[in-house]
């Protein structure tokens, strides 16, 4: 079990230069507002162990370089349970931080609804979850780090509900507490590690390192959506999606004009392919560089996001966010060259809709042979989530940048790719399908494999031909 910290020792975790916001004041008839008997004691009983007057204490800090609206939860006072005061200070703290146009950090450790206050307790989490609503509305960033416990309410809400969810090592957390759940339950599904590998939660991060992970997303999702004399890709003409105007994040202002990246250099062997199987054996070939290495080369630092948040995580799809060219702040979605599952579409899908809500661009990676279709990724929705993705892609609201790095097999790759501002490297192709699949759907032999792949013209120069990629990427001057 992960240390459990108090408010206040989780706020100096995070951040310095703590300044409580002022306290709402509401006023409650003797025992609270169904008169339950001993809720009076308890409070003060809570008062005495806490020195907390309720289960949130809420003001600014500075994270690294950004201040931010902080929101931590005190599980000594009565479990960190929400009541109607608890609302109060919640709903006034999202308040200040629209007012001011900073971001949210919740520290969160509940154990629900409080019990002595009966439904009025129940419906706060409406109160939350509206606020965070249009927190996400008015496109500041909301960041969750899920203590020991995160169950409940509060987890249904500050903590699945923002935009980044961190947890802390060992931390219990699920919907269903300690108490409530059956008897056979496996303890292990409710841990922050679980959470991550059922796509519910972005990472685990330990105590010593959650200052420096949290300023870091904060400097990323807090960056101008433009930097001035920001570099568009070479030779480009706007494509449909270059110039969109989209809601500022935080630090950007309330409208910016958000110009697509360049895409990355190409960084595998120089030279077109001959043939349509020469470009097919350049991209799979084992020495041609993955995502993981076009995503150093591009960014000076990056931080990643996990999961669907429909219980998958897909680790052939990186997706986060990044400092790009000239500073700027970009949002990638990259495949690592294997087949995509269900949950890695999603999971894009998840980022492209993030980052149009925080009005940074997007850069996109192709590299898989297809999407997977087993039978597990059939159960899994695998057409629904190449679907999302595809609606995502569409009507993004920022522009999107795509670099084809490797294999683009079929409607699995295509989904991932910006219309109107694809490019591609030397040693990749693009193709309505593989060159084997073809020729057996085509009842041809496998001798005539190799031809079928010269008849897809599914070369780099065969796409910019055909119009279907603005260019060929290429090398960086070195």
């Amino acid at each position: 079990m992960t240390e459990r910290f108090s408010a206040r020792e989780a706020i100096a975790l995070a951040g310095d230069d703590f300044r409580e916001l002022p306290v709402p004041m509401r006023v409650f008839k003797p025992d609270g507002p169904l008169s339950w008997q001993g809720y009076d004691d308890s409070r003060r009983r809570a008062l005495t162990r806490t020195g907390e007057d309720e289960s949130v204490v809420c003001g600014t800090a500075v994270i690294g370089s950004s201040r931010a609206v902080v929101i931590a939860f005190e599980f000594g006072f009565l479990g960190g349970s929400l009541g109607e005061r608890t609302g109060d200070r919640v709903e006034a703290a999202y308040t200040y931080a629209r007012a001011h146009r900073l971001p949210v950090v919740s520290l969160v450790a509940t154990g629900g609804s409080r019990m002595q206050e009966g439904m009025l307790a129940l419906t706060q989490l409406q109160r939350v979850a509206r606020q965070s609503a249009l927190a996400r509305e008015a496109g500041l960033p909301q960041i969750a780090v899920l203590r020991d416990p995160t169950t409940g309410g509060g987890w249904a809400t500050l903590g699945a509900g923002a935009d980044v969810t961190l947890a802390l090592p060992g931390a219990q957390v699920g919907f269903a507490g300690s108490r409530v759940r059956p008897p056979d339950a496996d303890p292990a599904a409710y841990t922050a590690e679980a959470q991550v590998a059922a796509g519910a939660v972005d990472a685990v991060v330990r105590e010593e390192e959650l200052r420096e992970t949290l300023a870091l997303w904060l400097t990323l999702l807090t960056a101008p959506a433009t930097e001035p004399g920001a570099e568009a890709a070479p030779g480009a003409k706007p494509g449909p999606q270059a110039g969109t105007k989209a809601e500022a994040g935080a630090g950007a202002g309330a409208e910016a004009e958000v110009e697509p990246v360049p895409p990355p250099a190409a960084l595998g062997a120089p030279g077109l392919p001959a043939t349509g199987w020469d470009a097919v054996r350049h991209a799979r070939s084992p020495e041609r560089p993955r995502a993981a290495a076009y995503l150093d080369a591009y960014f000076s630092r990056r931080a990643a996001i996990s999961g669907d948040r429909c219980g998958g995580s897909d680790d052939g799809m990186l997706c986060g966010f990044g400092s790009g060219p000239a500073g700027r702040t970009v949002a990638y979605a990259a495949q690592c060259g294997a087949a995509t599952r269900p949950a890695g579409y999603r999971t894009a899908a998840r980022l492209i809709r993030l980052a149009g809500r925080l009005g940074f661009p997007v850069l996109t990676l192709v590299d898989t042979p297809g999407a997977a279709n087993d039978a597990q990724a059939e159960r899994q929705g695998a057409g629904s989530a190449i679907a999302d993705l595809f609606a995502a892609v569409a009507t993004a609201r920022t522009p999107v940048t795509t670099l084809v790095i490797g294999e683009g097999g079929s409607g699995g790759a295509l989904a991932l790719a910006a219309p109107g501002n694809t490019w591609a490297t030397p040693d990749s192709y693009f193709s309505v399908i593989a060159p084997e699949l073809a020729a057996a759907i085509l009842k041809r032999p496998a001798s005539e494999v190799h031809d079928t792949a010269d008849q897809l013209r599914l070369r780099p120069q065969d796409l910019v031909e055909l119009g279907v990629i603005r260019g060929i990427v290429e090398h960086a001057v070195r």
